[in-house]
């Protein structure tokens, strides 16, 4: 218990010596991730079921040569790859914001910094450390998860343009 009180500890310090922007960078990140995690749900259980049903229909259908059937095809393909691509922007808009809260917490810090100069003349060591701590882990903890972010998105991407032609692929049109 003790171990957690002091991880916990360790945690707040860390926080705020970032600044109020490293809870919004950290904010974001839950979120981003949250939308990841569902989207990597969604891969391995929901997904399944939607193109059994889309291929279901379409074998259920006696023609599938004519353009109304290619039509048909089409619009099913739409529907399961909508479904396939839901939170994937949201994902990518996180990814872009994140080094950019990063940067609005830099911002901050050299705020903090240039007020230090400005009342103490550059007299206060310790109280300019504080700024350049303020300034510098924001923009690290933005581009880590930004980072972070970038990667699951080029695997989530990849994944579904693959699931999108498996798809494409089963409802075939020859018979």
């Amino acid at each position: 218990m003790h171990a957690l009180i002091d991880a916990w500890a360790a945690v707040n310090a860390f926080m705020a010596s970032g600044g109020p922007v490293l809870f919004l960078i950290a904010g974001l990140t839950f979120f981003m991730w949250t939308l990841i995690f569902e989207r990597i749900f969604y891969f391995n259980k929901g997904l399944k079921s939607d193109v059994q049903g889309a291929v279901d229909q379409w074998e259920g259908r006696g023609e599938r040569n004519s353009w109304g059937s290619h039509q048909i095809r089409y619009a099913m393909v739409s529907r399961v790859s909508e479904r396939i691509q839901d939170n994937m922007d949201m994902i990518q808009a996180c990814v872009a914001l994140a080094p950019l809260f990063g940067l609005l917490g830099t911002v901050w810090g050299m705020i903090n910094v240039f007020d230090v100069l400005a009342i103490t003349g550059g007299g206060d060591a310790k109280q300019m450390a504080s700024g350049v701590s303020m300034a510098t882990i924001p923009t690290m903890a933005g581009m880590v998860a930004a980072l972070s972010g970038v990667f699951a998105n080029t695997y989530l991407t990849r994944k579904a343009e693959r699931e999108t032609q498996l798809l494409e692929d089963h409802l075939t049109m020859d018979h």
